[in-house]
Protein backbone atom coordinates (compact mmCIF):
# COMPACT_ATOMS: atom_id res chain seq x y z
CA UNK A 1 0.00 0.00 0.00
CA UNK A 2 1.17 3.45 -0.59
CA UNK A 3 1.17 6.11 1.93
CA UNK A 4 -0.97 8.21 -0.27
CA UNK A 5 -3.55 5.45 -0.21
CA UNK A 6 -3.25 5.73 3.87
CA UNK A 7 -7.00 7.29 5.05
CA UNK A 8 -9.26 7.09 7.65
CA UNK A 9 -13.10 8.28 7.32
CA UNK A 10 -14.47 10.94 10.15
CA UNK A 11 -18.00 10.32 11.51
CA UNK A 12 -18.43 9.82 14.61
CA UNK A 13 -19.40 13.23 15.80
CA UNK A 14 -20.35 17.09 14.73
CA UNK A 15 -19.44 20.63 15.98
CA UNK A 16 -21.93 22.72 15.14
CA UNK A 17 -22.18 26.41 16.52
CA UNK A 18 -25.79 26.37 18.03
CA UNK A 19 -24.20 23.06 20.92
CA UNK A 20 -20.37 25.49 20.88
CA UNK A 21 -20.01 27.14 24.81
CA UNK A 22 -19.86 30.26 25.31
CA UNK A 23 -15.65 30.69 25.56
CA UNK A 24 -13.28 27.61 24.48
CA UNK A 25 -12.02 26.52 28.02
CA UNK A 26 -15.95 25.79 28.82
CA UNK A 27 -16.25 24.34 25.53
CA UNK A 28 -12.51 22.33 25.97
CA UNK A 29 -13.81 21.22 29.31
CA UNK A 30 -17.03 19.25 27.90
CA UNK A 31 -13.89 17.80 25.39
CA UNK A 32 -11.41 17.07 27.44
CA UNK A 33 -14.07 15.34 29.99
CA UNK A 34 -15.12 12.68 27.27
CA UNK A 35 -11.75 12.38 25.99
CA UNK A 36 -11.29 10.88 29.95
CA UNK A 37 -14.11 8.98 30.04
CA UNK A 38 -13.84 7.26 26.26
CA UNK A 39 -10.85 5.32 25.08
CA UNK A 40 -7.78 8.22 24.65
CA UNK A 41 -4.62 6.34 25.99
CA UNK A 42 -3.28 9.89 26.56
CA UNK A 43 -5.97 12.85 26.62
CA UNK A 44 -3.48 14.81 28.52
CA UNK A 45 -0.66 14.49 25.96
CA UNK A 46 0.09 17.60 23.59
CA UNK A 47 2.23 19.05 21.30
CA UNK A 48 3.44 21.87 22.69
CA UNK A 49 5.35 24.59 19.99
CA UNK A 50 8.03 27.07 20.67
CA UNK A 51 10.24 29.44 18.37
CA UNK A 52 13.56 30.93 18.89
CA UNK A 53 13.99 34.67 18.73
CA UNK A 54 14.75 33.96 15.20
CA UNK A 55 11.88 32.56 14.49
CA UNK A 56 12.68 29.13 14.26
CA UNK A 57 9.99 26.21 15.50
CA UNK A 58 10.50 23.09 17.09
CA UNK A 59 8.14 21.07 18.94
CA UNK A 60 7.31 18.53 21.26
CA UNK A 61 5.08 15.87 23.01
CA UNK A 62 4.42 17.88 27.04
CA UNK A 63 1.40 17.12 29.74
CA UNK A 64 -1.06 18.85 30.58
CA UNK A 65 -1.15 19.50 34.34
CA UNK A 66 -3.77 21.85 34.82
CA UNK A 67 -5.79 23.98 33.29
CA UNK A 68 -8.70 26.75 33.92
CA UNK A 69 -9.98 30.56 32.45
CA UNK A 70 -6.63 31.63 33.18
CA UNK A 71 -5.00 29.01 30.51
CA UNK A 72 -3.05 25.62 30.23
CA UNK A 73 -0.49 24.49 32.68
CA UNK A 74 2.81 22.65 31.99
CA UNK A 75 6.27 21.82 33.35
CA UNK A 76 9.33 21.85 32.30
CA UNK A 77 13.08 22.44 33.03
CA UNK A 78 13.60 26.36 32.34
CA UNK A 79 16.76 25.39 31.35
CA UNK A 80 16.23 23.08 28.36
CA UNK A 81 15.55 24.05 25.15
CA UNK A 82 11.72 25.07 24.90
CA UNK A 83 12.86 26.52 28.65
CA UNK A 84 14.99 29.01 26.20
CA UNK A 85 12.80 29.47 23.57
CA UNK A 86 9.80 30.48 25.82
CA UNK A 87 12.31 32.73 27.78
CA UNK A 88 13.43 34.45 24.02
CA UNK A 89 10.07 34.35 22.70
CA UNK A 90 7.29 33.88 24.68
CA UNK A 91 4.29 32.76 22.76
CA UNK A 92 3.70 28.99 22.06
CA UNK A 93 0.86 26.58 20.60
CA UNK A 94 -0.75 23.81 22.01
CA UNK A 95 -2.15 21.06 19.86
CA UNK A 96 -4.02 18.12 21.20
CA UNK A 97 -5.07 15.17 18.89
CA UNK A 98 -7.70 12.69 20.20
CA UNK A 99 -7.96 10.18 17.51
CA UNK A 100 -10.58 7.91 19.48
CA UNK A 101 -12.86 10.56 19.16
CA UNK A 102 -11.75 12.31 15.92
CA UNK A 103 -10.79 15.76 17.32
CA UNK A 104 -8.19 18.10 17.83
CA UNK A 105 -7.56 21.36 19.79
CA UNK A 106 -5.34 24.01 18.61
CA UNK A 107 -4.14 26.41 21.31
CA UNK A 108 -2.22 29.94 20.95
CA UNK A 109 -1.33 32.29 23.30
CA UNK A 110 1.64 34.29 25.19
CA UNK A 111 3.07 31.90 27.87
CA UNK A 112 4.02 33.01 31.49
CA UNK A 113 5.91 31.27 34.17
CA UNK A 114 3.67 29.41 37.21
CA UNK A 115 3.64 31.20 40.71
CA UNK A 116 6.63 29.43 42.71
CA UNK A 117 4.05 28.58 45.11
CA UNK A 118 1.98 26.43 42.40
CA UNK A 119 5.60 24.80 40.89
CA UNK A 120 6.24 24.18 44.45
CA UNK A 121 2.98 22.47 45.28
CA UNK A 122 3.23 20.10 42.12
CA UNK A 123 6.62 19.89 42.51
CA UNK A 124 6.15 18.21 45.78
CA UNK A 125 3.14 15.69 44.38
CA UNK A 126 5.49 13.86 42.19
CA UNK A 127 6.47 10.60 42.48
CA UNK A 128 10.01 10.68 44.16
CA UNK A 129 12.04 9.50 41.15
CA UNK A 130 10.63 12.10 39.04
CA UNK A 131 11.71 14.50 41.77
CA UNK A 132 15.24 13.34 41.65
CA UNK A 133 15.52 13.23 38.12
CA UNK A 134 14.16 17.17 37.60
CA UNK A 135 17.96 18.01 39.96
CA UNK A 136 20.08 14.92 38.17
CA UNK A 137 18.57 15.82 34.25
CA UNK A 138 20.35 18.83 32.83
CA UNK A 139 17.58 18.75 29.81
CA UNK A 140 18.82 18.91 26.72
CA UNK A 141 22.32 19.03 26.96
CA UNK A 142 24.67 16.34 25.88
CA UNK A 143 24.72 13.76 28.67
CA UNK A 144 25.89 10.12 28.84
CA UNK A 145 23.25 6.73 30.02
CA UNK A 146 26.58 6.14 32.90
CA UNK A 147 26.88 9.88 33.74
CA UNK A 148 23.05 10.79 34.22
CA UNK A 149 22.99 7.29 36.28
CA UNK A 150 25.33 8.26 38.26
CA UNK A 151 23.69 11.90 38.88
CA UNK A 152 20.69 9.95 39.83
CA UNK A 153 22.33 8.09 42.51
CA UNK A 154 24.47 10.73 43.59
CA UNK A 155 21.53 13.07 44.22
CA UNK A 156 19.33 10.06 45.62
CA UNK A 157 21.95 9.27 48.43
CA UNK A 158 22.18 13.84 48.73
CA UNK A 159 18.67 15.08 48.91
CA UNK A 160 17.01 12.08 50.39
CA UNK A 161 13.11 11.46 50.53
CA UNK A 162 12.19 15.46 50.59
CA UNK A 163 14.13 16.79 47.86
CA UNK A 164 13.26 20.76 47.76
CA UNK A 165 12.11 21.84 44.17
CA UNK A 166 15.52 22.75 41.73
CA UNK A 167 15.12 26.14 40.97
CA UNK A 168 15.31 25.64 37.41
CA UNK A 169 12.39 23.73 37.71
CA UNK A 170 9.18 24.55 37.08
CA UNK A 171 6.03 25.24 35.25
CA UNK A 172 4.55 27.73 32.45
CA UNK A 173 0.88 28.60 31.88
CA UNK A 174 -0.22 29.63 28.02
CA UNK A 175 -2.87 32.21 27.96
CA UNK A 176 -5.12 31.17 25.38
CA UNK A 177 -5.44 34.04 22.49
CA UNK A 178 -7.06 31.66 20.16
CA UNK A 179 -8.77 28.51 20.78
CA UNK A 180 -9.52 25.58 17.53
CA UNK A 181 -11.67 22.91 17.80
CA UNK A 182 -11.40 20.59 14.77
CA UNK A 183 -14.33 17.84 14.49
CA UNK A 184 -13.70 15.23 11.71
CA UNK A 185 -16.35 14.63 9.30
CA UNK A 186 -17.03 12.53 5.90
CA UNK A 187 -15.77 13.71 2.67
CA UNK A 188 -12.75 15.87 5.31
CA UNK A 189 -15.28 18.22 5.64
CA UNK A 190 -14.33 19.14 8.81
CA UNK A 191 -16.02 21.11 11.70
CA UNK A 192 -13.62 23.57 12.66
CA UNK A 193 -14.88 26.38 15.43
CA UNK A 194 -12.42 28.65 16.36
CA UNK A 195 -12.61 30.89 19.16
CA UNK A 196 -10.25 34.34 19.22
CA UNK A 197 -9.75 36.70 22.39
CA UNK A 198 -11.85 40.55 21.53
CA UNK A 199 -10.04 43.65 22.72
CA UNK A 200 -12.56 44.26 25.78
CA UNK A 201 -11.67 40.25 26.93
CA UNK A 202 -14.72 38.59 25.36
CA UNK A 203 -14.47 35.76 22.66
CA UNK A 204 -15.60 35.60 19.33
CA UNK A 205 -16.30 32.62 17.67
CA UNK A 206 -16.11 31.79 13.81
CA UNK A 207 -16.55 28.81 11.34
CA UNK A 208 -13.01 28.10 9.41
CA UNK A 209 -13.58 26.07 5.81
CA UNK A 210 -12.39 22.58 6.26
Amino acid sequence: MSIADIRQTYQKFELLESAAAADPYAQFGQWFEQALHSEVREPTAMTLATADASGRPSARIVLLKGFDDQGFVFYTNYQSRKGGELNANPHASLLFFWPELERQVRIEGGVVPVPAAESDAYYASRPLGSRIGAWASPQSRPISHEALAQRVQDLTRELGDEPPRPPHWGGYRLQAARVEFWQGRPSRLHDRLVYERTAEGGWNLTRLAP
